[in-house]
C-alpha cells in the first residue's frame, strides 16, 4: 500500500456573471467602479465628496407587454 495522497485539482476562480457596477460622484460627475472604490482607505471622490450614485447603463431594456 502506498501512502501517497491524490493530487488536488486546482481551485477554479468564480465566474462573474454580472457586469461591474459603475458609480458617479454627485458633485463633479466622475465615474468610478466598485473595485476602484474598494482599493481606497475610505469611500471618497477625487474632489473630496463622499456621495455617490449608481450610474444607469446606456442601454435601455425594453420588455414586451403581457
Amino acid at each position: 500500500m502506498s501512502t501517497e495522497q491524490p493530487a488536488e485539482a486546482p481551485k477554479e476562480q468564480p465566474v462573474k456573471v454580472f457586469a461591474e457596477a459603475v458609480y458617479e460622484c454627485v458633485r463633479c460627475g466622475t465615474r468610478t467602479t466598485q473595485e476602484e472604490l474598494g482599493k481606497l482607505p475610505e469611500v471618497k471622490c477625487i474632489c473630496g465628496y463622499r456621495v455617490f450614485r449608481k450610474a444607469r447603463p446606456a442601454v435601455v431594456k425594453q420588455i414586451k407587454a403581457v
